[in-house]
C-alpha cells in the first residue's frame, strides 16, 4: 500500500507541473538547480539494464545537481501496472516524465521504430554505436519528436541470441518446429516463421515457467537477460548467432521537457549521454563473464563457423528482403541497411 501511495502521489506532482507549465524554480544559471523530483519508467526488473540504466542516471543527476535535481526510476513498468504498452502511452501523455523502452516495444506508437532490428545487419558492438549515434539517432530523434517525446540517447538491449532445451542449433533445419517465445514484433516473428520454428508472444513474466512445464522450448533474448532471468537454470543449449541487434531509447516526454530551465536540461542531457555509454560498456564487458558461467553450469554454447552463418543468411534472405521494403528507404538508409 505504501509504494501504490508513494506512485499514486509522484504521478500527481508529475501531472500538477506539467498543467502548470513548468516546476516551481530555485536559482538558475549560477551553478544551482531548479528544484524538481522527475518520475522514469522502464519495463525491465531491478536488476536488468534498463533499470541499471535509470539507476546511475538518477544518481548522476542528483550528485551534480546538489540534490535539486532528483529522479525516481520506476522497474518493471510499476507506474503502468506492469503493461508496457500503457507504460509508454503513460510517457507520450505526459503522466511520466521520463522512460526507457527497447524499440521493439515502442512499435506500439510507431512501427517504424525497430529497424535497427533487421536480422545481421551489425557487425558487432562498435559499428551499431557509431551508426546510432550519428544518422541512426537522428532517425530516432525525428521519429519520437511525432509522438510527443524527446529523444535522449541510447543503450544496448543487447544483440539477440537463442536458448533452447531441446538440442543444438547450428542450421536452420534445427530450428524446426521449435516452440520459442519472442516479443510481439514483425521483425522477430517473421523471422523464426522464416526458419519454420513456432515462434510465440507471451508476457516475459511467465517465460521461466512455460519452459519449466514445457509449454515452449526456449527464448530469444540477450545474454545479459537472459542470465538475470536464470534461464540458464531452464536451458540446456545457446547458439551465439548476433541476429537481431537491440536497443534501449531514453526519451523525456516534449512538454515535460521544454517546461524545464535550460540549466536543467543541459544536465539531464549530459547525464543520459554517461548514463547511456556506462550501459552500453558495462553490457559489453559482462557478456564474456556470463558465458563463462553459463559453460561452467553445463550449458552447451554454439559459435556459428562462417559456412554455418551463411546458411542462416540464405533461409533468411526472402524475409529480410521483405522488411527492407516494410521499413522503407529513408529508415534503411539512416542504419545504413543495404540488402
Amino acid at each position: 500500500m505504501k509504494r501504490i501511495f508513494a506512485v499514486c502521489i509522484l504521478l500527481a506532482m508529475s501531472t500538477f507541473l506539467t498543467a502548470c507549465g513548468g516546476p516551481a524554480a530555485a536559482e538558475g544559471g549560477d551553478g544551482t538547480y531548479q528544484t524538481i523530483e522527475l518520475t522514469m519508467a522502464v519495463n525491465g526488473t531491478d536488476n536488468q539494464i534498463d533499470a541499471r540504466v535509470g539507476d546511475y542516471f538518477a544518481q548522476l543527476v542528483s550528485e551534480r545537481s546538489g540534490g535539486n535535481v532528483t529522479v525516481a526510476v520506476f522497474p518493471n513498468d510499476q507506474l503502468a501496472n506492469g503493461n508496457a504498452s500503457r507504460g509508454i502511452e503513460m510517457i507520450a501523455s505526459g503522466s511520466v516524465d521520463l522512460a526507457a523502452y527497447a524499440t521493439c516495444t515502442l512499435a506500439v506508437v510507431d512501427e517504424k521504430l525497430p529497424v535497427a532490428t533487421i536480422p545481421w545487419i551489425f557487425d558487432g558492438y562498435a559499428q551499431a554505436r557509431e551508426v546510432i549515434d550519428t544518422t541512426g539517432g537522428e532517425y530516432y530523434a525525428q521519429r519520437l519528436a511525432m509522438k510527443n517525446m524527446t529523444y535522449l540517447g541510447s543503450f544496448h538491449n543487447g544483440f539477440r541470441q537463442i536458448t533452447n532445451s531441446k538440442h543444438e542449433v547450428d542450421g536452420p533445419e534445427d530450428m524446426t518446429d521449435l516452440k520459442i517465445r519472442v516479443p510481439g514484433s514483425v521483425v522477430y516473428m517473421g523471422f523464426f516463421r522464416a526458419l519454420g520454428a513456432d515462434p510465440t508472444s507471451m508476457n516475459w513474466s511467465e517465460v521461466f515457467t512455460a519452459i519449466q512445464q514445457g509449454t515452449i522450448d526456449g527464448q530469444e533474448n540477450g545474454v545479459s537477460i537472459t542470465s538475470t532471468s536464470k534461464m540458464q537454470e531452464v536451458q540446456d543449449y545457446l547458439t551465439m548467432w548476433n541476429y537481431s541487434y537491440e536497443n534501449d531509447l531514453f526519451v523525456a516526454n516534449t512538454e515535460v521537457w521544454n517546461s524545464l530551465e535550460p540549466e536543467t536540461q543541459e544536465l539531464l542531457q549530459a547525464c543520459a549521454t554517461e548514463a547511456c555509454e556506462w550501459g552500453r560498456d558495462a553490457l559489453e564487458a559482462e557478456e564474456a563473464e556470463i558465458l563463462e558461467e553459463f559453460e561452467a553450469g553445463g550449458m552447451t554454447i554454439t559459435y556459428l563457423t562462417e559456412e554455418e552463418q551463411a546458411a542462416f543468411d540464405e533461409a533468411i534472405a526472402p524475409f529480410k528482403a521483405e522488411m527492407i521494403e516494410y521499413f522503407g528507404a529513408d529508415a534503411c538508409a539512416a542504419f545504413g541497411i543495404t540488402g
